[in-house]
């Protein structure tokens, strides 16, 4: 008797004579399978429908690089900070330090971590908690919130105060050995708990785990410095003056001094708090997640809580304000339009070219390919799985029609200049709807009843309700 489960054989070499008989398979198979899947399902028109100018767009430094490292979230926020900073000092170019909010990010999700199995010590480690909170204890990836709660604690320092290392580069060994030593910290921790110490008791040992974590952070990352030396230049006054007389005289006297001239912006022993305060034109705090999670399970217009997502245990666990697309859109448009940029949060990987920066179903014609629709909607999606947030970046322009509706969208990357047009992507206006599910907004460009609503008492979800996951 045949077994109704099982694969069967005569089934399929129906199947292979189907797809043999068939000569669009045959041309699709040569394709995958010399070029790959996605060089072969790109589509010529697809392309050139998604031109690379924009009828608004933000003039933002250098293309910054996470490498090998799940710092996105990280660099997506800071190139959104670093915008408002170079426009507020009039500054040619600037970035800030990646490492130096990676190094403490590492010590809070850390001490979080202790936290959380503290909280947790009667829980089996094969029961569904647990089992999310000893899933990678520092890993890399974020939220734009983790960002905000690193900087209300410990400031913000310029690159040059804290530059790149090795283990940001690549951060995998790095974080692996620091997990492996964190999960034997909690399994000491449980098993003393187990034999009747107190929690005053664990607690201490856990001060004692908390000094090593210091020790492996600070040796792979080395340590971030309490005050440091700043030195910018201001743009000369001819790149915004359109070449008057007296700009004109200044640049042609630099010219023959050789001496760069420009004013400078000069802080000596300031400290990472200091300068985020003095320099950073814009309050961290002031900015709204909202997110376009279209499921049942997460009604519109509703606040909600993700129980354990926190970075920075004081600061609270992840919130979102889920809001209808229509909702959603105009508060990106409006953003872009009063001149600011916007963090997101995306699916990177659905209909994307990495090396030409495109997000685009028409471009990405894997149905063409493979014979076959791909029909899910974007509440079936992050129902099931298939379509979480994974990679933050950040919106920089957006091309409106005639009817001022946005057809496409201007994104910045950190993945390099190498990557997309120099650094650059576009995306369609029907990717932006299908896989964007979280933007950051300023409060004065949310309207009314959304801002109520960011204000009312959240509904708490567990961390493995399909809303959203972490950025890397």
């Amino acid at each position: 008797m045949t077994d109704q489960s099982a694969v069967d054989i005569d089934q399929l070499r129906d199947y292979s004579r189907a797809f043999n008989a068939d000569r669009a398979n045959l041309v699709a198979a040569n394709a995958a399978v010399s070029t790959g899947v996605l060089a072969a399902a790109t589509d010529y028109q697809g392309l050139r429908a998604l031109p690379r100018d924009f009828s608004i767009e933000l003039k933002q430094g250098s293309i910054t690089n996470q490498e090998r490292s799940g710092r996105c979230w990280m660099f997506a926020s800071l190139n959104t900070l670093r915008y408002e900073l170079m426009h507020h000092w009039n500054l040619e170019d600037f970035e800030f330090s990646e490492t130096y909010l990676f190094f403490w990010d590492a010590i809070e999700k850390s001490n979080t971590y202790l936290e959380h199995v503290l909280e947790t010590l009667d829980e089996p480690t094969d029961s569904r908690i647990f089992e999310v909170i000893n899933d990678g204890p520092s890993d890399d990836g974020g939220w734009w919130q983790m960002f905000a709660a690193l900087v209300n604690k410990y400031g913000l320092v310029p690159k040059s105060a804290y530059p790149e290392s090795a283990n940001s580069r690549d951060s995998d060994a790095f974080k692996q050995y620091l997990n492996t030593k964190l999960r034997e910290f909690a399994a000491d921790l449980r098993r003393r708990h187990a034999n009747g110490e107190t929690l005053d008791a664990l607690r201490e040992a856990k001060r004692e785990d908390m000094a090593t974590v210091y020790r492996i952070c600070a040796i792979a990352l080395g340590e971030p410095p309490e005050t440091f030396d700043f030195l910018a230049r201001v743009k000369d006054d001819d790149d915004d003056k359109d070449g008057k007389e007296g700009a004109a005289e200044q640049s042609k006297s630099n010219t023959e001094s050789g001496m760069d001239e420009r004013k400078q912006i000069r802080e000596t022993g300031i400290t990472p708090m200091e300068f985020y305060r003095k320099y950073v034109p814009v309050n961290v705090n002031d900015f709204v997640t909202i997110s376009n999670a279209p499921m049942k399970r997460t009604p519109f217009n509703t606040r909600y809580r993700i129980r354990y997502t926190a970075n920075v245990i004081e600061a609270g666990d992840m919130e979102f304000v889920n809001v209808p697309l229509d909702v959603f859109k105009k508060a990106a448009v409006d953003q872009l339009k009063a001149g600011h940029p916007i963090w997101f949060a995306c699916d990177c990987m659905q209909f994307a070219l990495r090396g030409e920066g495109v997000f685009d179903r028409d471009t990405v014609r894997v149905d063409q390919l493979f014979g076959t629709e791909f029909t899910f909607s974007k509440a079936d999606g992050l129902e099931y799985g298939d379509r979480p947030s994974n990679h933050a970046m950040t919106l920089t322009g957006v091309n409106l029609d005639e009817n001022g509706k946005p057809n496409r969208w201007k994104i910045e990357n950190s993945w390099g200049k190498d990557n997309g047009k120099d650094g650059y992507y576009v995306a369609s206006d029907a990717w932006f709807d299908q896989f964007v599910t979280e933007i950051i907004i300023r409060k004065d460009m949310l309207d009314e009843a959304t801002l109520a609503i960011a204000e009312s008492e959240p509904v708490e979800l567990d961390p493995w309700q399909p809303l959203t996951r972490p950025c890397r």
